[in-house]
């Protein structure tokens, strides 16, 4: 057992008892906890009083002690917890920690104890069947903010919907992966399998299959035809729950978005076919860009979701960044777009270079691109077609949006690669549609000024 299980557990209780989860402090008061720290080591870290930590530490005890019939202190909260899960771990049956890493999966958080009659039902009924929960490629989330109702529609599309293929888009850096994780932590009951795979650096369609199989049954070698028959069984006979991350990366660099290389050309079959047989289970992929099969013109009709994060404009992402000015947090928010990954990078710098003076970085009147998004930027300039990049180009050129028609007369071509390449750089997230009297077109301001200074 260790502290992401822990913190996923107390904020399970804390849901139940409040109907909110762990905010930042609490967090730090259960991990610190865990791992025998003061309540001013853990003050220190979040920028807070000892006093404010000992009265949330207080609440949160008395919280999880109502919630787990038991008297649970800062003094006995770890050993408390490694008695709860050596007892429910002796009486659980057919409970599998893949790869025998405690990183992974321990016996059913929810079998930690008997605290109310909801608990025992789901230890019950988890012990009637084999769980397999693969997460070691997943990150740990420790700070969520502000996507609930994302997660809401994540649970209602998988929960209730029983949605086979949903994709989860956006560009870099704005919390697709986090909260996808968020929603695993929440929901790890709900599945008798979760995998979780990267295809950063990706393989094959056979080898992936190949690897699903292995981490719930190895068995000897089998034809592709057999192990994919055995995957669209396991599908049908369990509530599985399956993660790509990184989608992109099966995309050919160079061409308009979601153009499968050829190498991964069978992948466009399997999510098809994901969305096509009737089964239990759902596949969630998440990209930086959009193809063809992560759409549905009809929603009634086709089992296919596709949710398209924005930026997110909540200060509460600049906490513990060492900024200073918090009345001006909310524009460095607008001028990088919502972009958590970008604030992160520009934060390091105003506290690297301004010593976290916040209005003095503001001062300069400068959209500044980081190392970070620049690099990051180079890559995603560089996959684009070269139809894109002539109409970046020109984009980059004008502050405020531009018509189709004002494009068409800037650039050398057709209708159709000028149409074509608008709703490649729409499904790469980097062109929003503003509808005005004329449908406008607005290249993102980040992007834009990366492309105005360094292409």
């Amino acid at each position: 057992m260790n502290v992401k299980e822990v913190l996923q557990f107390v904020d399970r209780l804390v849901v139940e008892k409040t109907g909110k989860h762990l905010d930042d402090v609490q967090k730090a008061v259960v991990e610190g906890t865990w791992q025998r720290q003061t309540y001013d080591d853990i003050a220190q870290k979040c920028h807070v009083t000892e006093g404010h930590v000992g009265d949330v530490g207080a609440e949160l005890w008395k919280l999880v002690s109502e919630a787990l019939n038991e008297d649970i202190r800062k003094t006995n909260f770890r050993s408390t917890f490694e008695r709860l899960n050596i007892e429910s771990c002796s009486n659980s049956l057919n409970v599998y920690n893949i790869n025998n890493s405690d990183n992974n999966h321990f016996c059913h958080t929810q079998a930690l104890s008997q605290p109310n009659k909801q608990y025992q039902e789901s230890d019950i009924n988890t012990k009637s069947k084999s769980v397999y929960h693969d997460l070691t490629l997943a990150p740990q989330i420790i700070n969520f903010y502000n996507r609930e109702t994302e997660l809401e529609t994540l649970s209602n599309w998988i929960l209730k919907q029983n949605s086979r293929l949903i994709s989860v888009l956006g560009i870099s850096g704005m919390g697709k992966t986090a909260l996808v994780k968020r929603f695993i932590d929440l929901n790890l009951d709900q599945f008798e399998v979760i995998i979780w795979k990267s295809l950063k650096y990706p393989k094959p369609l056979e080898l992936l299959i190949q690897d699903l199989l292995n981490i719930i049954k190895p068995e000897e070698k089998q034809t592709i035809d057999d192990q994919f028959k055995q995957l669209l069984d396991l599908l049908i006979e369990k509530k599985c729950l399956i993660i790509l991350d990184d989608v992109q990366n099966i995309f050919t660099p160079g061409q308009f978005a979601g153009q499968y290389q050829p190498e991964y050309q069978s992948y466009q079959n399997f999510f098809t076919l994901m969305t096509e047989i009737e089964h239990q289970s759902s596949l969630i992929l998440i990209s930086q860009e959009q193809c063809g099969e992560m759409e549905s013109l009809d929603e009634e009709l086709y089992p296919v979701k596709c949710l398209e994060l924005s930026g997110l404009y909540d200060t509460n992402i600049l906490n513990y960044k060492g900024l200073k000015n918090q009345e001006c947090w909310l524009n460095l928010i607008n001028l990088y777009e919502g972009n958590p990954s970008y604030l992160k990078s520009i934060a390091i710098s105003i506290k690297n270079i301004f010593d976290g003076d916040l209005a003095e970085f503001l001062a300069e009147n400068e959209l500044v691109i980081t190392q970070e998004m620049r690099s990051h930027f180079n890559q995603l300039f560089n996959r684009l077609s070269p139809i894109e990049q002539q109409i970046v180009l020109k984009l980059s050129e004008f502050q405020q949006p531009l018509s189709r028609e004002t494009l068409r007369e800037s650039v050398e071509l057709s209708s159709t690669d000028l149409i074509n390449g608008l709703q490649s750089l729409q499904q790469r997230y980097l062109l929003a549609k503003i509808k005005q009297d004329k449908i406008m077109f607005k290249l993102s301001s980040i992007f834009r000024g990366f492309v105005k200074n360094f292409s």
